[in-house]
């Protein structure tokens, strides 16, 4: 994964990851785990099992800022890295976001899309891992694991899926006007989502 500035630049809030919501700030101090390793593996499955992801329950709305995100319990997985990587900053926790080119469903002809998922930095073990915070349900089981990572979706390089190997400090700019062209979130999910960052 690469890192592309220093740790202070994973730290920092902006329009989307707007972690000094008032809301956001509720949530943060709700975390009251006695390491910094507990308290982010909270932060993730309060993400990951609070907030649903807005196809799942066919949700017309699009959101897109991490207060947004908080203020309407729902996200597609690019608003959910937003809302957790502002969590984990508010609370002082080096947090990035970073994408994989998956198939739209479950096979090439289905066409690609790209998913966002988060990378954070435990400071305890010295290095980043990779967070998702889809959402689980029925085949997909994505886990907090410091060991062997536990994804939502594992790529399949035969179907030409693949991992981003950056670590971006902000939403890239695709995933941004993608949820900016779109108000409603099944035309986005089903028809408007990036197919690779190259766009």
């Amino acid at each position: 994964m690469k890192q592309l500035s220093s740790l202070e630049a994973y730290l920092q809030a902006s329009e989307y990851i707007d972690y000094f919501d008032a809301q956001i700030q509720a949530v943060i101090l709700s975390f009251t785990e006695e390491t910094e390793t507990k308290r982010i593996q909270a932060a993730f499955e309060f993400v990951r099992d609070q907030i649903d992801h807005s196809f799942d329950i066919k949700s017309e709305e699009v959101t897109r800022k991490a207060s947004e995100v908080l203020n309407k319990r729902h996200g597609i997985c690019y608003a959910k890295s937003h809302l957790l990587s502002g969590i984990l900053r508010g609370m002082g926790i080096p947090s990035g976001i970073c994408y994989q080119r998956l198939t739209l469903f479950d096979k090439p002809e289905d066409g690609y899309c790209l998913h966002a998922l988060n990378t954070v930095y435990l400071r305890e073990h010295d290095r980043w891992i990779r967070l998702d915070a889809r959402g689980n349900k029925e085949g997909i089981d994505a886990q907090f694991s410091i060991d062997k990572e536990r994804l939502a979706f594992p790529v399949r390089e035969e179907y030409g899926e693949k991992d981003y190997e950056i670590n971006y400090t902000q939403p890239h700019p695709v995933i941004i006007q993608t949820l900016e062209t779109y108000s409603n979130a099944m035309e986005m999910y089903l028809g408007g989502l990036p197919e690779d960052l190259s766009q």
